[in-house]
């Protein structure tokens, strides 16, 4: 199986879609994670992610389509709603000084302009929460799945060979990413025991 090649300069490539009879069928064990054991949980979740990260990704898209076809009229609206809080959001925070200046002129329009966004938020509310669950959801049943999913010997191979996969795919560029930014320590280090000075 070739991999696609994403990006030719910054050399990041999608590992190819596993099979479905890998993925969830018959070939498939899941196993309730040992929550006890916190990092061969978080071991097997970030496996998984690296491995089946086109297979999550396909399947994301499924299932935010089927919400979307469930509910168009609500997903469509709950997007444009997100986009406008989101848009208002980066305003006010560029925008601060100036805000308060146009409210402390203006207290009345301020006032109705607080009033209005509320009615706004409030009216589109069943949107959102449409276009939040479409979002929502596809990253609940990836973790669900990353987390029942025992890894099989292929899984452990292809993550060997390709040294976790860090920096290399999308998914270990995020994890990657998520570790910088969080300071989790998100790859597997090698067991390496120092010896204590004599």
């Amino acid at each position: 199986m070739d991999k696609a090649k994403i990006g030719s300069n910054n050399g990041v490539e999608l590992p190819p879609l596993r099979s479905l009879d890998d993925f969830i069928l018959e070939s498939a064990r899941f196993q309730i994670p040992n929550v006890k054991d916190l990092d061969k949980w978080g071991n097997r979740v970030v496996q998984n992610l690296l491995y089946y990260q086109t297979n999550y990704f396909m399947m994301s898209v499924i299932i935010f389509l089927i919400v979307g076809i469930i509910h168009p009229g609500k997903m469509l609206l709950g997007m444009i709603a997100m986009s406008i809080v989101i848009g208002i959001f980066i305003y006010v925070s560029t925008e601060g000084r100036a805000i308060h200046n146009f409210k402390k002129q203006n207290p009345l329009a301020g006032v109705i302009i607080i009033l209005l966004g509320g009615c706004f938020i409030t009216y589109t509310l069943g949107s959102l929460l449409v276009f939040l669950i479409g979002i929502l959801l596809p990253f609940s049943v990836t973790f669900v799945h990353a987390s029942l999913r025992l890894r099989n010997l292929r899984n452990k191979l292809v993550n060997k060979i390709e040294g976790i996969g860090l920096k290399r795919t999308p998914m270990g560029l995020f994890l990657e990413h998520l570790d910088d930014v969080t300071g989790m320590n998100l790859r597997i280090q090698p067991n390496i025991t120092l010896k204590p000075p004599h």
